[in-house]
Formats: structure tokens, sequence, C-alpha cells
């Protein structure tokens, strides 16, 4: 194998012993290796060329990609997972797509709710390729499934906002009105290979013709309603003063009669105990004196100190007894 490369040739070689010269001074002929240039070029292409059809037949597969083998046009199979395949140099090509979260950005576009109101809405959208021979049989290329997307959320968009009041737009900015999008849309990607992971909107508002009217109607509305509520506070209010009011009068009331009562039944013990007291008929009189007294220094107020009874008089009378 070594010699193919080679070529040979013959030459006479001079023998310098003593006894070529007896022999006529001839030598015996020697083969000598010579090297091919053509030969050594081929196999130096042949080498590069073997490289060149191994490294064609190499396929190597990112984590974050897909890889199809097409044969003709027509996909052969289809490289999920990371690391390294081959294919067949000249009949197979490779396409490769992404197997990440993709982002599209929707236009700025009018919308119109269900009561007539024009509303400016601005959104993204997550999608991302789970089935990629049939994304390839149904799209060309990654423009193409963007308008595709762009068309489908537009429209879905359209349709929710078009069923919803300008007001519950507005209050279901929070994720409501994304839930409700997504929803609408369903499955409807699924024949291009394609899910739909979210749908998010950044911007939904209204035109700046009338947005300072809007405005100024939510502001009244929110005051109304404020109002109403201040009413009823102050009627719920007036209801539990009234109610604290009766209780409290009802309470005072009982307390009154109970204290009434404990006074007549103090006033009872007393006039049981003077009873007691005065029993007899000397601490009776005593008693009758005592009582008749405190009814004259009562009787004698004032400058004038001078007490002038009738002979019939009472206290007369009381005074009259006393020997």
């Amino acid at each position: 194998m070594g010699d193919s490369t080679y070529s040979y040739s013959y030459v006479e070689k001079k023998n310098e012993d003593n006894n070529s010269n007896h022999s006529g001074g001839q030598g015996k002929p020697k083969r000598v290796k010579k090297s091919h240039p053509v030969r050594n070029t081929l196999l130096i292409v042949f080498v590069l060329l073997l490289l060149a059809i191994c490294d064609m037949a190499c396929v190597v597969t990112e984590e974050d990609e897909y890889t199809l083998i097409k044969r003709f046009g027509k996909v052969e199979r289809v490289v999920s997972t990371s690391g390294l395949s081959f294919k067949i140099p000249f009949l197979e090509t490779e396409i490769k797509l992404d197997r990440e979260v993709l982002l599209y950005d929707l236009k700025e576009s009018d919308v119109i709710t269900l009561d007539k109101k024009t509303m400016v809405a601005d959104s993204y959208i997550l999608w991302q390729i789970v089935d990629p021979r049939l994304y390839v049989q149904t799209l060309n290329s990654r423009s193409e499934a963007e308008s595709r997307l762009n068309t489908i959320v537009y429209n879905s968009l359209k349709n929710v906002i078009s069923s919803m009041n300008q007001f519950d737009v507005i209050s279901g900015r929070g994720g409501v009105l994304d839930a409700a999008i997504m929803e609408n849309i369903g499955d409807g990607l699924s024949r291009y290979g394609i899910a739909l992971v979210s749908v998010q909107t950044k911007h939904l508002d209204l035109p700046d013709d009338n947005k300072n009217a809007v405005y100024d109607r939510m502001i009244s509305e929110r005051n109304n309603i404020a109002a109403t509520f201040t009413a009823q506070g102050a009627s719920e209010a007036k209801k539990i003063r009234n109610q604290t009011d009766n209780e409290i009068a009802i309470k005072l009331s009982q307390a009154a009669a109970e204290a009434e009562k404990t006074i007549a039944a103090g006033e009872a013990e007393y006039m049981r105990i003077l009873a007691s007291a005065y029993a007899d008929e000397k601490r009776s009189d005593f008693y009758t004196f005592v009582r008749a007294l405190d009814a004259a220094k009562i009787m004698m107020q004032g400058k004038d100190k001078t007490l002038i009874l009738a002979p019939d008089s009472p206290i007369a009378q009381i005074f009259g007894t006393i020997e």
C-alpha cells in the first residue's frame, strides 16, 4: 500500500572496492524509491472529501431547538433531544426550529365595546412550537406563523371586547380579559402545531379625544355611589342611635323604679323603727313634743322671733299639755 505512491528506477553503482576495478568498472544496478506527486495530491483530496462528507453527515441539535431531517422535501424524522445525530449527505437536509417559548408583539389596534365605545388595545403573545412536523407542513416560516397568530388573536380580542361594556373591560384588566381571550381562542392553533402559552394586555386605554369625558363620567358615577353609601350609613347610624336611646331610657326607668322601691322600703323600715321606739304613751308624747318644737323652729325664721299661735292650734295644744 505504501509503495503505490512511489515509482522505482534502476541506477548503476560504482564499486569503490579494488575488485570492482578488475571487473571493468561496472556496478550492480540498485532499485531507488521516488515519490509520485499526482498520487499524493489525489490522496489528500480524497481525505479532505471524506472529512467533508462526515461533517455533512453530522447534525448537532441544541437544547432549545428542534432538528427536522428532510429527504426530497419530505420530513423523515424529527430530533427533539439535544445531542449528535446523523443524516445522509446530499440526500437529506436539515431544518432548525425554535423549541423555546417565543414572543410576538401585536400592533396597537382600535376595538369597540358593547356600548359602542372605542378603546385602544396593545397586547403581546407567548407561543411555542409543540408539533414541528405539523408546523412545517402547514406553515412555511416563522413570519407566516406570526401572521396567523396576529390574525387569530386580534379577532379573538375584538370578539371578547365587543361583548363587554367599557366599564367591564377596564375592570377586567387584572387578568380576566386575558383569560377570556385565551378561552375564546381555545385549541384553534393546534392545527398548525402551535400552542398558545399566554396572551397579555400591555396597554388598554381610551382614545385621547374622549378620554377626559369618560373619566369625568366615571368620577361622577363614583361620587353618586359614594353618596348612596354615605346616606345608607347615616340611616343605619340613626337607627342604631334611636335603638340605643330607647334602651337607655328603658334602663333609666327601670333603675328609677328600683330606686323608688328601695326608698319606700327604707321609709317603711324607718317608720317601723320609730313606731317601735315610741310604742308606749310617754315616748309617744315626747316624740309629739319634739316634732312640735321642730315645726315651731321652722316657723320662727327671719328677724321676728315671736311665735303667735291660736288657742286651737295643734302646736299650741301640744305646748298647753306640758305640765
